[in-house]
């Protein structure tokens, strides 16, 4: 057991609980801290120092510090449900992430430290999945500037070292006819493609199933992105409308990975249709869609999600290791 290990874990367990997001954030922003301090005991006072760390949490680090299960984790342990136990298996077993922003684009930070967050996190790999021309507001990238961050990520992997690897990618949008919107020989180059609806969401059912077909069916495209573009928090916005039953059969057939979007105000697919798409048969993607290093860690909300219907690592790519992503991904072109 270490500080960030107990940390985490009591931080998805209180999620799984159903505890205050504000809660569950200072577990994170905890074991955020704690990175950087040496092996060895620390006593509490010493780790209440630490910027964003308060008392309860500073006992934590230093009851895992010895090696010991903190107590306040004990208990937790004690009262969870054993789905609960397993969810935690599952995002401890997460080797990366599929599908994260830039200042590239839209997100908020360089991709220099998108990619130091997901290796302190523990991942293997995570791809950069900025978004394509199309979503102008987002500051998509034309292929003369995909090209320049294909040298970008290039130069971080140069001084990342064999234990991560930060991968090529992009959110490509699905356009009215189910077309990508990058240069074929681009989508190529890359490593890992989402793709995703961003307009006309409100379509009639016959032309947006239409529109996820010819996309999840493209041997470019790995990942199916927020499936439904819904928004749940503030105004909202109602999930598309498609035939789920069609999509997900392809999807399985294809091999393309339904993603369990993890933003707060995604949580895509819903309920119902997550369950329909497990019983196609379909891969799951757990990804975070951060826009910032610290949102990261939402990852472990898809996978307590995943664990509630019964899915095993196995059916979750973001739980293969590189070499297996990279093969599977080069098999279905």
């Amino acid at each position: 057991m270490t500080p960030d290990e107990a940390l985490r874990r009591i931080a998805f367990l209180l999620e799984w609980g159903g505890a205050s997001p504000y809660r569950v954030r200072a577990f994170h922003t905890a074991a955020d801290a704690v990175r950087d301090l040496p092996p060895g005991p620390v006593d509490a006072a010493q780790a209440e120092r630490l910027r964003g760390v308060g008392p309860v949490t500073a006992e934590v680090i230093s009851q895992a510090s010895t090696g010991a299960v903190p107590r306040y984790l004990a208990r937790l342990q004690a009262e969870a449900d054993p789905a609960a136990l397993a969810g935690w298996d599952l995002a401890a077993a997460s080797t990366g992430d599929c599908h994260l922003h830039s200042d590239w684009s839209d997100g908020g930070s360089p991709l220099e430290d998108m990619a130091d967050a997901a290796r302190a996190l523990g991942h293997q790999w995570a791809v950069l999945t900025d978004h394509s021309p199309r979503l102008a507001i987002a500051h998509g990238l034309s292929p003369a500037r995909l090209k320049s961050q294909l040298e970008a990520v290039a130069a971080v992997n140069s001084r990342m070292g064999p234990d991560f690897r930060l991968l090529t990618g992009i959110e490509c949008d699905i356009l009215d006819d189910g077309s990508l919107d990058q240069d074929e020989d681009l989508l190529g180059r890359l490593d890992i493609v989402v793709a995703s609806v961003h307009s006309k969401l409100r379509s009639e059912p016959e032309p947006m199933t239409a529109r996820l077909l010819a996309a999840v069916r493209n041997p470019h495209v790995d990942v199916l992105g927020h499936c439904t573009g819904r928004i749940i928090t503030g105004r909202g916005r109602p999930q598309s409308r498609f035939d789920a039953d069609a999509v997900f059969a392809a999807c399985a057939e294809a091999g393309t990975a339904v993603e369990i979007n993890c933003r707060p105000e995604r949580r895509d697919p819903p309920d119902d249709l997550l369950v329909q798409a497990a019983a196609a048969g379909c891969r799951f993607a757990v990804d975070t869609d951060a826009h910032a290093p610290e949102q990261l860690h939402w990852q472990s909300t898809g996978y307590a999600r995943a664990a509630r219907i019964g899915l095993g690592a196995d059916r979750l790519i973001t739980t293969w290791s590189l070499g297996r992503l990279l093969t599977a991904r080069s098999g279905r072109q």
